[in-house]
């Protein structure tokens, strides 16, 4: 589908899965701990979340199980360098970087292995949507080490990589929401038991104190990527991608609403280009 032919609701849907994409990793930036048991706690809130969900949903088709799996992994690792990148780097830095990369990565392997076919408009949008991503993280009021940079950018390539995995899924399952619900109820299991017993001792109190935390951004981040998936079958994965990083601009405007954090011209300017980008994509 042309990015000009995308549905009004459908670009709607996904700039709210991006502010609730920004909620949760603004719940997991204010809860101050250890950024794996923080990371456990949201995965484990999806589970939780997904667990009564799979109940009332049809299994994903036969053909849609592969790339389950495959994401499960890949979410694995995900999760991994997500902790690295924060225990080595600021989340206002390595947050946006990360999402900022992915599009542009995912954009190429689209073209490349989903044989989608972008316009001008398209590619246009994308390029300014990441490069005002990139241009927020780079001016945020954070630490821009060496070591986070890299886990960053490794971090971009997993979310790359499991876009396009999940895309194909997502069509494959015949039903998004029923692979979403599936997909986010199995991966945090695995995830979640190697962290408690990574943090013997401390993972359950940990997760038993800040519950109520957990849940709130589980039940924002399936709700984020779940309206990500669908809108997935809906419009080119690579359009679908970059609209959904607009939570990086969510993001900063809830850091500097609640905690305080800078947002400076220079990051408007960053805002503006992913406005810019966003446009263009519509239009």
């Amino acid at each position: 589908m042309p990015a000009a032919e995308i549905p009004v609701g459908v670009t709607l849907a996904v700039l709210a899965a991006g502010f609730l994409h920004a909620l949760w990793n603004a719940l997991l930036k204010s809860a101050s701990g250890e950024p794996m048991l923080d990371t456990a706690l949201i995965v484990a809130g999806a589970t939780i979340v997904c667990a009564p969900l799979v109940l009332v949903v049809p299994l994903p088709a036969r053909a849609a199980w592969p790339f389950a799996l495959a994401s499960m992994l890949v979410h694995f690792a995900y999760y991994v360098t997500l902790a690295g990148a924060y225990r080595r780097g600021d989340l206002s830095f390595a947050y946006p970087l990360m999402r900022g990369v992915a599009p542009l990565l995912v954009t190429l392997a689209g073209v490349a292995v989903l044989g989608e076919h972008l316009r001008p408009n398209a590619i246009a949008g994308i390029a300014l949507i990441s490069g005002g991503i990139i241009l927020i993280a780079w001016f945020a009021s954070g630490r821009h080490t060496a070591s986070a940079v890299g886990w960053a950018i490794a971090n971009a390539v997993i979310i790359a990589t499991y876009t396009l995995i999940d895309g194909a899924g997502a069509r494959a399952a015949g039903n998004p929401w029923s692979y979403a619900f599936w997909l986010m109820f199995l991966e945090g299991i695995p995830f979640v038991g190697w962290i408690m017993w990574l943090q013997r001792g401390a993972a359950i109190p940990y997760l038993l104190r800040r519950w109520r935390r957990g849940m709130l951004g589980g039940a924002a981040s399936v709700a984020a990527y779940a309206i990500a998936l669908w809108a997935m079958t809906r419009a080119p994965v690579a359009v679908v991608a970059a609209l959904r990083e607009v939570s990086v601009v969510f993001a900063a405007i809830l850091g500097a609403v609640f905690l305080n954090e800078r947002f400076g011209w220079r990051r408007l300017a960053g805002a503006a280009s992913v406005a810019a980008g966003v446009a263009a994509l519509r239009f």
